[in-house]
């Protein structure tokens, strides 16, 4: 039905587009003068005048912001497409388009976005510190001998690494489980990379030559645990090449920037850790082939060098007529100089023969006898000397080894008892029923059974005192 006012305007005010505009302006502003809106972030727009205009959305509706200029600067968080951000503002219309809007006054992020606003902060601060620097980073040994994994035992990532060795060069894998999502994860996986880093060669488990850090593809929630500063210093600490196998190749984490190498995938890092083994064995029969192929190479140009040379020798005989006329000339000379020189020998002696007399030789003789004689009546009497000294120490130490021996303690009526294995006995607790005993007196032994009936009379005399006597049981 056909309202009646609306047919000649009836009562209703009459205004004007601007006006109706501003005055729903005027009842936003006042009604939605400070909200709080979470939505994620779709179209940015940064035009040359420094604002930034945004749409918030979430499954069922879009809202327009904008963020001025002065504001925009002052933004801990630079908002970036997909970004969730909770955004604090007022509602407020925009008359020219006939639309609503938030004029945004601080923005922060929510979910994944606070997520991703955390992770960034922590690159700036490990890249300030040269954590990500390409200098510090150490290169991956071309074959190692034993290979250390950190990753959950029971994942389709340790198996795939296992078949990526086995295909490639069978090497010994140590593996260090930990849980790869969750609170605990970058704990473990830090403690996981000092762990094998603390290793030394007394361990029961082999150090490393290489580390592979990995794990599958996930959300940023399911990767977070790599991205923990304590997990990036664990991995720029170690001493121990570190190759990073986190998600795939477009999932990127903090400990892929810190290690020394980035593999695509969990497959590709084992691929990049070994060699693969046919390979090897085709570069070491290509290099035997290419030493062998330089080794005659250089023996034909040392060959065609000698040969060179040798043309460039004189002939022995050239080499050979110089020092041979120098022996002509030489053994020309030789009959003159042995007779001036046997000449000139001949004279020497008869000089010494004129001051040689027989006179001579006896004062010498009898010298020399004389001396011989002194020096051994010296020799006997030292001899004699010292052989007195050792007797009397010879004396004392007898006199002090008889005064301090056993027997003289024995010689007091005392007797020694030793078991059937010849050792002392030193108190009757040691002493067993039945046990054989050997009894030493001053003047003999004695053998004797703990708690028998009778002794039997010692077949071994002392020495010094004759045989003993017949003695029966002690005991």
């Amino acid at each position: 039905m056909e309202n009646p006012d609306s047919a000649g305007g009836g009562n209703v005010l009459e205004v004007t587009v601007s006006e109706l505009s501003f005055a729903i302006k005027r009842a936003i502003e006042e009604g939605f003068s400070y909200v709080r809106v979470r939505g994620e972030l779709g179209r940015i727009s940064r035009p040359a005048s420094g604002h930034i205009y945004l749409d918030l959305k979430d499954e069922k509706a879009v809202l327009s912001g904008v963020i001025w200029r002065g504001q925009a600067a002052r933004l801990k968080v630079q908002p970036e497409q997909g970004m969730e951000v909770v955004a604090t503002g007022r509602l407020t219309t925009y008359p020219g388009q006939s639309r609503y809007q938030i004029v945004i006054d601080a923005l922060e992020p929510a979910g994944v976005g606070a997520l991703l606003a955390r992770l960034e902060e922590l690159k700036k601060k490990l890249a300030a510190e040269g954590l990500f620097d390409e200098e510090r980073k150490k290169p991956i040994p071309f074959l190692p001998s034993v290979v250390g994994i950190v990753t959950s035992p029971t994942g389709a990532v340790i198996r795939d690494m296992l078949h990526g060795f086995a295909e490639r060069f069978p090497v010994r894998v140590v593996v260090w489980p930990v849980r790869v999502q969750g609170e605990t994860c970058g704990a473990e996986v830090a403690a996981a990379i000092r762990g094998f880093n603390a290793l030394g060669a007394e361990s029961c488990v082999p150090r490393p030559d290489v580390l592979i850090v990995g794990r599958g593809g996930g959300s940023i929630e399911d990767l977070w645990g790599f991205n923990e500063e304590q997990v990036a210093r664990a991995a720029a600490d170690s001493k121990i090449p570190l190759i990073s196998a986190v998600g795939h190749e477009t999932d990127w984490t903090v400990i892929d920037l810190v290690a020394d190498a980035r593999a695509p995938t969990p497959t590709k890092a084992a691929e990049w850790a070994v060699p693969i083994h046919s390979d090897l064995l085709e570069r070491l029969r290509e290099t035997r082939y290419r030493l062998g192929v330089a080794l005659r190479r250089a023996l034909e140009q040392q060959r065609v060098a000698l040969r060179a040379a040798t043309r460039g020798l004189p002939r022995l005989t050239d080499l050979l007529a110089l020092p041979r006329q120098r022996l002509d000339a030489v053994a020309a000379q030789l009959p003159r100089a042995l007779f001036a020189s046997t000449r000139v020998h001949a004279t020497r002696l008869t000089r010494a023969a004129t001051q040689l007399r027989p006179i001579m030789l006896s004062q010498r003789v009898r010298r020399e006898r004389q001396q011989a004689l002194q020096a051994g009546e010296r020799a006997i009497r030292a001899l004699k000397l010292v052989t007195e000294v050792r007797r009397q120490t010879l004396d004392a130490r007898t006199s002090l080894l008889a005064s301090l021996g056993h027997r003289s303690v024995l010689a007091r009526g005392f007797a020694l008892v030793r078991d059937g294995a010849g050792q002392m006995v030193r108190s009757a607790a040691s002493i067993s029923q039945g046990d054989a005993l050997d009894i030493e007196f001053a003047d003999g032994r004695v053998s004797a059974m703990a708690g028998g009936e009778a002794g039997q009379k010692s077949a071994r005399p002392n020495k010094k005192k004759g045989g003993g006597s017949p003695q029966g049981s002690l005991f």
